[in-house]
């Protein structure tokens, strides 16, 4: 009987964690991980979000961003912009640092919004209190769809957001 329950929380313990290894490959999620960087100077900009895929659904209306709120500018986890030095943002100071990165999008203005709670699941827990920096930029039309959000650093500083038909760019120096 000794042998058996021994067995039995063995066999318990083994699926456990194994489930537990599983959930912690962020490859597997239906909307991967993915980080870009670029050198700007001195200073590396990294972005690090997850992709969802548009699979059909209708930006705006049943997938976010949706209009008027704030988007976690990603899947999972809030979206993490970083920066090792000090740079502009549309002409605005942004000190270095790890920000939670966010999007406000109100039909062709969108928000662009760095927040110094980075380490967070989704916007749930956005607090506009929060918020260093917060810079408008123009919305538009994408020149191709993109079926995965995707995330670009030109070698000039220009960020270019895409997603489903959208895209939206803005200036980092």
């Amino acid at each position: 009987m000794k042998k058996l329950f021994s067995i039995s929380l063995l066999s318990l313990l083994l699926l456990t964690s194994l489930n537990s290894a599983a959930q912690k490959d962020k490859s597997k999620r239906p909307s991967p991980p993915a980080t870009v960087s670029q050198k700007l100077g001195d200073a590396t900009i990294t972005i690090t979000y997850s992709q969802p895929s548009v699979k059909g659904r209708t930006i705006g209306d049943d997938l976010e961003p949706l209009p008027g709120k704030v988007w976690r500018a990603g899947a999972n986890e809030a979206t993490v912009f970083e920066t090792d030095k000090d740079v502009m943002v549309e002409g605005k100071a942004l000190p270095k640092g790890k920000y939670g990165f966010f999007i406000l999008v109100q039909e062709e203005k969108w928000t662009i919004i760095f927040n110094k709670t980075w380490d967070q699941w989704g916007a749930f827990k956005y607090n506009e209190a929060d918020d260093v920096l917060r810079v408008q930029v123009r919305g538009g039309k994408a020149a191709e769809f993109a079926e995965q959000l995707t995330y670009k650093i030109s070698d000039v500083g220009i960020v270019t957001i895409s997603w489903g038909s959208n895209e939206t760019k803005f200036a980092v120096k």
